[in-house]
C-alpha cells in the first residue's frame, strides 16, 4: 500500500506566506503614515515660513521643486500665493494665508484649506521625496476630491470620496463646486 501524502508542508508554507504578507503590509502601512507625517510637517513649515518674518522665503525655496507645476482655479485677482511663492509680493504683506485644517491623502497629497473675510480658499500640495513638485489653488470653490483608481481587491473602500471642503459659512454662500480626481 503506497503512503498517503498529508499537506503539512502546504500548509506550513500557506502560513509563513501569511505571515511574510502581513508583515509586509504592515511595513508598507507604517513607511505610508510616515511619509504622511513628514509632508504634512513639510507644508506646516511652508506656512509657518510665509507668515513669519526676515529670510523666511530662503526656506520656502528649499521646500518647493525648481519646476513646480502651478494649477489655480477662482478669480484672477485672488492668485495671492503664486505672488508671494514668485516675488511678486511679500511674504509679511497682502493676503495671509492661515490654514484651518491639514489632511494628509495617502503618501503624497496634503490638502489645507482656510478663509479670511469673504475668501474661501483650498490648496492642494502634492510632494515627491520630500520635495513640494505640484500645487493646486482654488479660491471661493467647494472642492471635493476623489480617488478614481481601481480598487484593489485586499482594501475594502467605503467611500471614493477622500476629503471635501468644510467652508465654515457655506450654508449663507454659493460657491461652484469642483471634483479633483487623484
Amino acid at each position: 500500500m503506497a503512503p498517503t501524502k498529508t499537506n503539512y508542508d502546504d500548509d506550513e508554507s500557506s502560513c509563513v506566506l501569511e505571515s511574510l504578507n502581513h508583515n509586509h503590509n504592515h511595513n508598507h502601512n507604517h513607511k505610508q503614515k510616515l511619509l504622511e507625517t513628514q509632508n504634512k510637517s513639510i507644508v506646516e513649515s511652508l506656512y509657518k515660513a510665509l507668515l513669519g518674518e526676515g529670510h523666511q522665503m530662503e526656506m520656502v525655496s528649499k521646500l518647493l521643486a525648481s519646476d513646480l507645476e502651478w494649477w489655480f482655479h477662482g478669480p484672477p485677482e485672488c492668485q495671492h500665493m503664486m505672488k508671494v511663492l514668485t516675488g511678486e509680493t511679500a511674504h509679511n504683506k497682502g493676503f495671509k494665508f492661515e490654514p484651518r485644517s491639514f489632511t494628509s491623502i495617502g503618501d503624497c497629497v496634503v490638502i489645507t484649506e482656510g478663509w479670511e473675510g469673504q475668501a474661501y480658499w483650498v490648496h492642494v500640495w502634492t510632494l515627491k521625496n520630500g520635495l513640494i513638485t505640484q500645487f493646486r489653488e482654488y479660491f471661493n470653490t467647494w472642492l471635493v476630491v476623489r480617488d478614481l483608481r481601481p480598487p484593489r481587491w485586499e482594501i475594502k473602500q467605503k467611500s471614493l470620496t477622500l476629503w471635501q471642503s468644510q467652508p465654515r459659512d457655506l450654508y449663507r454662500r454659493s460657491l461652484p463646486g469642483l471634483v479633483l480626481a487623484i
